[in-house]
């Protein structure tokens, strides 16, 4: 029988700052989305998402409720999901998959006013594009430039 992790998302605490300060993430990944340290200290109307497997940080990302959402969206009750990413040593595990379908639970709860949470991913950062896109996320048609380059811009509807 499988093994299954616990896995689910939560507010960030500091006792895991040790953890999300020593991230471990491919050059080829890294070059795409930011490490949990640079994210660690936030604006207002920022929020720092854990996400854990088996009691560790194993995922992080950030939601935005701020003026930036306005280049991807309209919606005036959406929010930005940003710089997410999962430290190297739990990747291949199905952790951000069950992190990223467990989103719209923890929405409801967390950020109740939320409809939509957009997000914009780099045109050639494909298995980026496979993980939301499996996990309910659907594409706007919508592009934006990025940091890296062209990005999609897409859309998880929280009804």
């Amino acid at each position: 029988m499988k093994n299954e992790r616990q896995v689910r998302l939560t507010h960030y605490h500091p006792k895991y700052l040790i953890r999300l300060m020593n991230f471990q993430l491919p050059r080829e990944q890294a070059v795409f989305t930011s490490f949990p340290k640079d994210m660690i200290q936030v604006e207002k109307e920022q929020h720092r998402i854990v996400i854990v497997s088996d009691d560790e940080p194993a995922g992080f990302f950030l939601l935005h409720k701020s003026e930036r959402v306005k280049a991807y969206t309209e919606n005036p009750e959406a929010m930005l999901l940003t710089g997410f990413s999962i430290d190297y040593k739990y990747q291949g595990k199905g952790i951000a998959k069950s992190g990223l379908l467990q989103l719209k639970a923890f929405m409801h709860e967390a950020f109740p006013d939320c409809s939509e949470i957009v997000l914009s991913v780099n045109v050639k950062n494909i298995p980026a594009q496979r993980l939301y896109m499996k996990t309910g996320f659907s594409d706007t048609g919508r592009k934006i430039t990025g940091p890296v380059g062209e990005q999609y811009v897409l859309r998880l509807p929280l009804g």
